[in-house]
């Protein structure tokens, strides 16, 4: 499948590379893969609980990366244009920002999900986290090898750095605590996770029964994704709210509000960096000059009372 989809990319790139400068290969390939093959819920219908999703998305990760070099090797010099991947992920909050397993919890949420497909590419293999998790929980059901399939040495070095930016969509924000699901309860993505998530019941409801407006998850999931990855170009991919009541006429100040929001906490993130920059550089600067020039001052001053 792998070498179909490169072929695939490659005549995608020849018809439309003159044109097209932002590509990417995959659009929220996590839940392609859990609705694919873990519930069932999207096409092609499999429910092959705790074991097709892993193998199809290692697949997806291969598929991409394929992609990535064959342009990088024939397209980019003639075309300039970027490949990257786009991927969906939910914030994930402590319950309890005080209490270390949900602290924990929360991250392995965020590894579950952005990490999953976000690791390989920036750092060449899985989570820690979802390896270990993965590989006790299989060895605890009798099986023999992990259900989290494995790269290659080659297959490590292949994969990373293969994305010019990372695409993320975002639409809303969960609290996570700790939950242990034993292992006889058989193999599934919900119970390699070890967690509940929640919502406040404070939060603004819109459209969909999932969608919360928590505008403040999203800054905090760019500050991960920038942190984590090395600060790469990110593209804002997906974001929005689904229609909350049916109406003939416009009726939508739930829908600016909610893209208000959101659009402020993004606005902030390089607030962030030049705070960081005016804290790291400037303000040390200044206060250099400001001794250097207080010294000069006061060697005038002595001088002239001589």
């Amino acid at each position: 499948m792998t070498n179909y989809f490169s072929d695939y990319a490659n005549l995608c790139f020849e018809a439309f590379g003159d044109r097209v400068k932002y590509w990417v290969t995959f659009s929220d390939p996590r839940t392609m893969a859990e609705k694919g093959y873990e519930t069932g819920h999207h096409a092609p219908g499999l429910k092959l609980h705790g074991t097709g999703l892993y193998k199809a998305a290692h697949h997806i990760i291969k598929a991409h990366a394929q992609a990535w070099h064959s342009y990088n090797s024939t397209w980019r010099s003639r075309q300039q244009g970027l490949v990257g991947i786009s991927l969906n992920c939910d914030w994930a909050e402590p319950v309890d920002t005080n209490n270390p397993k949900d602290i924990e919890a929360a991250e392995r949420y965020l590894q579950f999900c952005l990490g999953w497909f976000a690791n390989p590419i920036y750092a060449g293999d899985y989570p820690q986290v979802m390896k270990e998790r993965i590989g006790r929980k299989s060895a605890e059901q009798g099986l023999d090898v992990s259900r989290l399939p494995v790269f290659s040495l080659q297959e490590k070095g292949y994969i990373k750095g293969t994305s010019d930016f990372l695409g993320l969509g975002h639409f809303t924000t969960r609290y996570i605590t700790e939950r242990n699901y034993p292992s006889r309860l058989g193999p599934s993505y919900q119970n390699d996770r070890d967690l509940v998530e929640l919502v406040d019941p404070n939060w603004s409801d819109l459209g969909s029964q999932w969608l919360h407006s928590v505008p403040w998850g999203f800054r905090r999931l760019l500050k991960f994704a920038q942190t984590l990855y090395g600060d790469p170009p990110i593209y804002v991919m997906e974001n929005g709210a689904s229609q909350k009541l049916h109406c003939t006429q416009l009726c939508d100040k739930w829908r600016i509000k909610y893209l208000k929001g959101y659009i402020n906490e993004m606005l902030k993130e390089p607030l962030l960096s030049h705070m960081q920059m005016v804290t790291e550089i400037v303000v040390p600067t200044v206060c250099t000059l400001c001794v250097l020039i207080a010294a000069v001052l006061l060697m005038f001053l002595l001088r002239s009372q001589n």
